[in-house]
């Protein structure tokens, strides 16, 4: 898989292969340079190369090629992680670094959009889910359409901003890997910090501890500038779609958003 990139595009193999649900990933070296050349055919995939490519590093790792199935960019060498620092005592300073890096992501740019998707199509299967499953999903979907309905202070949107896809780009700071590629209200994007890093591993919870949500809705509110009635509906929003298509592939990990979509529920109605 390796070798035609090789050939095109002057690469040499600097490590294992990594392999993942949507692609498969080579480190290599480019020009002299570490660089990661991600493989996929899936089109979220393609639709979130084509979003790094237009924010040309500021706040996302750099491209420096890209075809219809391939994006070879720059990789993270650096020794910090955001998951790390949440689970030993820095969750404030992970936080705000995800909403630092969100406000470069968030930006205007002068080149034209590439293609998004918005976020109605986005949450599609979020009503479905709620008339199979009800529960805190029905108030999860009444939530969802009153925002769809009314968005505001829209902008592009990675999707899936977490502390597992913002990476140590030392010593060129905090930068964004794996968008999604969405179009919609700015404070989406915030969501899902609220669950992590306990969804990429929930040996060591986090999101889920005593009296973390509380702290996490401070700073994040603050940080991201953000009003906390309208970011808590968002949460609600978001962990009741991501519920949905946990249940939907029966992972247990669906427990996880459900246990904070009850939090922002809990924390609306006070």
């Amino acid at each position: 898989m390796l070798d035609p990139y090789s050939r095109r595009w002057g690469l040499i193999a600097n490590g294992d292969p990594i392999t993942t649900p949507t692609a498969t990933l080579f480190p290599v070296l480019w020009r002299g340079r570490p660089a990661m050349l991600k493989l996929s055919s899936q089109e979220d995939q393609q639709r979130g190369a084509g979003l790094m490519e237009w924010w040309n590093g500021d706040g996302a790792a750099r491209v420096f090629a890209k075809d219809e199935s391939a994006l070879l960019m720059e990789r993270a060498t650096g020794s910090r992680s955001l998951a790390d620092m949440a689970r030993d005592g820095r969750d404030d300073e992970a936080c705000r670094i995800l909403c630092a890096t969100a406000a470069k992501l968030h930006a205007d740019r002068p080149a034209a959009l590439p293609d998004l998707v918005p976020l109605a199509r986005w949450f599609r299967d979020l009503e479905p889910a709620a008339a199979r499953h009800g529960g805190i999903l029905l108030r999860c979907a009444e939530t969802a359409r009153a925002l769809l309905a009314e968005p505001r202070d829209l902008t592009v949107l990675h999707g899936d901003l977490h502390h597992d896809n913002v990476l140590d780009f030392r010593p060129h700071g905090w930068r964004a890997i794996d968008p999604h590629g969405l179009f919609g209200e700015r404070g989406f994007d915030f969501a899902n910090i609220f669950t992590n890093p306990d969804l990429s591993d929930p040996s060591q919870p986090v999101a889920t501890e005593p009296g973390r949500f509380a702290r996490r809705l401070k700073v994040v509110a603050e940080a991201a500038g953000l009003d906390r009635r309208r970011l808590l509906q968002w949460i609600l929003a978001w962990t009741g779609l991501s519920a949905a298509w946990f249940l939907e592939d029966g992972d247990p990990l669906a427990r996880i958003d459900l246990h904070v979509a009850e939090l922002a529920a809990a924390e609306l109605d006070r």
